[in-house]
């Protein structure tokens, strides 16, 4: 069986802790761990391998984090932009076996009963070895309005029903026969294939052409090209296949399943204190009673303070009641309109390492960059600023036009607007520098990149 990861996401219900660039799934909520890390821990224990579909950027933190866990057989299907679960699932699953039992999970849930996960799973492998479309019903524990519904009789699907309203869904959980929609599934890739073709012919058709016109960039790693994704319609599995298939059964799954998909629902799911408040270290408390406190980078104090969300990241604040965490969205919608605070934080990652902005101001950009060992970033040149370099810990492999030199600690370096440079770190010690941006522009697309490998793979 093979775990195809589904990780796309905006970034936008958990803001400001998760950004475009850094969906939830990637941020180390529970024990150091991302959900992403923790969904390939749990599958890869019934799962002989990985196919993870995801954009650019986020296979370069899918990368790290594997490293982390030191997973290898792992496969990439990189997608220029999302056209919804339909086609991302048909794309992986033409990458595979026609046999092959594929167990489709999205990147960013957290399953806290792993004996009964197993048993569920075991049961929806049976019924997909049967050339059934298996779906996972989540046992619904209180009369939710963010999710949609299965209606089931025992292993038999009767509908999927759209997010209710709250006397709609208290009756649905009174019921007991209707389940939450997991946006799990377990099937064989043909009888998808097959089922996808017959009730969504456009979505299959597109998906095959762009996936045969692909471009295998590693043995590993399959990249979409962006007319072909355009081309395939845009539609979920659930609209595309289960909702008109006649083969669909549902395995109902008491699993201790959450999607995280707000403070509100990730609050239920941290330790906390004795007052109730989440748990960290640099919230003083007085007289504080059940808060969500979120925040790494300083000292947070409350006083009298009861049922909020107190989210501090180091370039934006959130305060709302518990409660309302759902309106987040809206908040996104309006941080977009004058600032890219949606999109990524001050810490971007490479598969060279990261880098952090620490100033950004008219004229200039200070920022520290880390370089892993062995890695380096690509040739390349900027029109419009120049930059001081100064090393402060590790040694840097300089390439400044034709000349290779070394640097090392407290040593600088000036390169000039124009010049052809290329940092790397040639040892086995991770290198820090600190660079200085000075120019009429400091836009991270200032950039002119001069290897073709490393332009292709996306990886400068």
């Amino acid at each position: 069986m093979t775990n195809i990861i589904l990780c796309g996401g905006s970034g936008t219900r958990l803001w400001p802790i998760s950004r475009t660039l850094m969906p939830k799934q990637f941020v180390k909520l529970f024990d150091d761990k991302s959900l992403f890390q923790l969904t390939i821990e749990r599958n890869s224990k019934v799962c002989e391998g990985q196919f993870i579909v995801s954009n650019i950027e986020q296979y370069f933190l899918a990368l790290d984090q594997l490293e982390e866990l030191h997973k290898t057989n792992n496969r990439y299907l990189l997608e220029p932009l999302g056209r919804n679960t339909a086609p991302a699932i048909a794309l992986a699953c033409f990458g595979l076996p026609e046999e092959e039992i594929v167990l489709v999970t999205p990147s960013d849930h957290l399953i806290k009963d792993e004996v009964a996960y197993k048993k569920v799973l075991k049961e929806a492998e049976k019924l997909a070895g049967e050339d059934y479309l298996v779906t996972f019903g989540i046992t619904p524990s209180f009369a939710e309005t963010g999710f949609g519904y299965i209606e089931a009789n025992g292993e038999n699907v009767n509908a999927f029903h759209e997010k209710p309203d709250l006397d709609t869904a208290t009756e649905y959980l009174e019921a007991g026969n209707y389940y939450w929609n997991s946006g799990m599934f377990c099937f064989k890739a043909r009888i998808f294939l097959e089922e996808l073709k017959k009730y969504a012919s456009k979505i299959y058709e597109a998906s095959q052409k762009a996936f045969d016109n692909a471009e295998q960039v590693t043995d590993n790693q399959l990249r979409i090209k962006g007319d072909f994704m355009c081309a395939i319609p845009e539609d979920s599995i659930d609209y595309a296949v289960m909702e008109k298939s006649e083969k669909v059964k549902v395995v109902a799954s008491d699993i201790g399943w959450s999607d995280v998909g707000s403070f509100d629902s990730l609050f239920e799911e941290l330790p906390k204190d004795k007052n109730n408040n989440t748990l960290n270290p640099n919230h003083i408390s007085i007289d504080s009673h059940n808060n969500l406190i979120y925040g790494s980078e300083r000292k947070i104090a409350t006083i009298d303070i009861e049922d909020m969300i107190i989210v501090d990241t180091p370039d934006a604040l959130l305060m709302s009641k518990k409660g309302s965490g759902q309106k987040v969205k809206e908040i996104v919608k309006e941080v977009k309109k004058d600032t890219q605070l949606h999109s990524a934080h001050l810490t971007g990652y490479r598969p060279w390492g990261s880098y952090t902005i620490l100033e950004d101001k008219e004229g200039y950009k200070i920022k520290k960059i880390e370089v892993k060992p062995g890695k380096r970033l690509s040739l390349q040149s900027h029109k419009f600023r120049n930059e001081h370099w100064v090393v402060v810990s590790g040694k840097a492999t300089i390439t400044l036009n034709n000349d290779i030199f070394i640097l090392n600690e407290n040593e600088s370096t000036y390169i000039k607007a124009g010049a052809k440079h290329r940092l790397a770190n040639e040892t086995d010690k991770i290198l820090v520098i600190i660079e200085s941006q000075v120019g009429s522009y400091t836009g991270e697309d200032d950039i002119v990149r001069y290897d073709d490998d490393f332009k292709r793979r996306g990886e400068g």
